[in-house]
């Protein structure tokens, strides 16, 4: 049996630059952080043997098949089949936190399955390897109108700016925060759930066409990602001020890319937050619900909170590991019996 722990994460500025249809021309950056909330994937042997199916699959429903071509789950078939896994297996999985939220949770499930694939056939493979290989499948294989930013916070992990090259390879740079100003950042953030759940992919397709004629914008966009890194990395005390005029401002151009990324009840949600004291925020992924990330002091959290009964709220610690196998049951262990 093989587990796998891939992180979700989120994303403080540059979404939209990571789009190929712009970087390949005006090169793009994000600056994102993986959070202490995982994706698991669950790999083991599956003995077609005694069973009339060779494939036994498990998410919000199950799947039972003889081939990977009967799969009606594109990512399962699509990650099974780059893997070259006909048959003999079953997977399991399970996240801490649902799916269309914002959270880059459908790349980290992508990431995370082809992990625990790749180590069931005993493959080591680099987080370059596994974000290229989730980009070929979600873009090429499926279709999918994404960006390229999930993938590669996923299999890294941490703190970085992740730079979207016209010719090159994404590079995955750390950011060097001190121990105190990650403390801080991180207790300064809520995350608000607004029980919306929406499709990325719809969201991020009608910002397409205005891509071109939005140039300007995006590249306001990508420029933020590279001045927040010297706001994130400057060794005196994290300006939280000069942090939410730039969380401000990146919100305010997010919504101008599609008037599908916010509604009127977004709107209020983020108009009540900051009347109990938030500072800034943003929907957190492609817009139009999932997660709405506050920067507030500390001692506003509680009010903000209880301005949205019923809803989901929570604090989270960035930088955690990329993509690891926390589990390999196929491991023998030998020891001195006593």
């Amino acid at each position: 049996m093989i587990i796998t722990r891939t992180p979700l994460r989120i994303s403080f500025f540059g979404g939209g630059t990571d789009f190929p249809e712009f970087f390949k021309e005006e090169g793009g950056a994000v600056v994102s952080a993986a959070i202490n909330r995982y994706s698991y994937q669950i790999v083991s042997e599956f003995p077609s043997s005694l069973f009339d199916y060779a494939i036994r699959i498990s998410y919000s429903r199950g799947e039972l098949v003889k081939s990977t071509h009967e799969i009606q789950h594109p990512v399962f078939r699509a990650c099974l089949q780059k893997c070259g896994l006909e048959r003999d297996v079953e997977i399991h999985v399970a996240t801490d936190l649902p799916a269309f939220t914002g959270l880059g949770s459908s790349s980290s499930f992508t990431v995370g399955l082809l992990h625990a694939l790749h180590a069931f056939k005993g493959d080591r493979v680099l987080p370059s390897h596994l974000a290229q290989e989730a980009v070929q499948i979600e873009r090429g294989g499926l279709g999918e109108c994404v960006g390229f930013q999930d993938q590669y916070a996923a299999a890294y992990g941490g703190f970085n700016l992740i730079e979207f090259p016209t010719k090159e390879n994404p590079k995955v740079s750390h950011i060097s925060i001190t121990l105190q100003n990650l403390e801080k950042l991180q207790k300064n953030l809520l995350l608000v759930f607004t029980k919306i759940k929406r499709k990325a992919v719809e969201i991020e397709k009608s910002k397409l066409p205005a891509m071109k004629s939005q140039k300007a914008i995006l590249k306001r966009i990508r420029d933020m990602a590279l001045e927040s890194v010297g706001l994130f990395e400057d060794k005196s005390p994290l300006d939280l001020s000069a942090l939410a005029q730039l969380l401000e401002e990146a919100w305010s151009l997010k919504k101008s890319l599609s008037t599908l990324v916010s509604n009127p009840e977004i709107d209020e949600y983020y108009e009540r937050a900051r009347k109990e004291g938030a500072l800034a925020g943003k929907i957190l992924g492609a817009g139009g619900g999932g997660f709405l990330m506050l920067l507030a002091p500390p001692e506003r959290h509680a009010a903000i909170a209880d301005a949205f009964p019923g809803h989901h709220s929570t604090h989270v610690e960035l930088g955690a590991h990329g993509s690891e196998v926390i589990f390999d049951g196929r491991v023998i262990k030998t020891g001195t019996a006593s």
